[in-house]
């Protein structure tokens, strides 16, 4: 018989697909005389006949991928699904924002930037919402004098 027809054999035996059978080039005359599905099976237990290991998926696009994102790409518009606030809840950006400008507050207090004053006043404004972010705050600080020396 003919080795396709092994092949198609064997692949129902081992149940895959014909390109997964792997025939033994050393053997090729014993495969050629099988005729009956037992005798392949046979040639199977022999090790004449095997199946080849399914391939991976690569994951060297992922990495590149991956690598990209933590350099803050593939950000944009046609990625995004959600909304902004599904995306990052709007309590989490506040809280973020709060703590940057208290940071920076506490710094500026133990430069000697800021008199307790002053610091307790600004607390407050960020407590309430005046400002949009650290910028802002050291501006507006900036702005109306409340800086004792440029804070750098």
């Amino acid at each position: 018989m003919g080795v396709t027809a092994v092949r198609r054999m064997a692949a129902s035996i081992l149940k895959v697909g014909e390109s997964r059978v792997w025939i033994d080039p050393e053997r090729m005359e014993d495969v050629e005389g099988a005729i009956t599905r037992d005798e392949v099976r046979r040639l199977v237990h022999e090790g004449a006949i095997r199946r080849r290991p399914e391939d991976a998926q690569s994951k060297g696009r992922l990495r590149a991928r991956r690598a990209q994102e933590r350099r803050g790409r593939r950000r944009g518009h046609g990625t995004r699904k959600g909304a902004s606030g599904a995306r990052t809840r709007h309590e989490r950006e506040w809280v973020a924002r709060v703590r940057a400008q208290r940071r920076l507050l506490k710094r500026l207090r133990e430069e000697g930037s800021v008199t307790r004053s002053t610091y307790r006043a600004l607390y407050m404004k960020v407590k309430g919402g005046a400002f949009p972010g650290v910028r802002a705050l050291r501006s507006y600080a900036e702005a109306s004098g409340l800086l004792r020396r440029a804070a750098g």
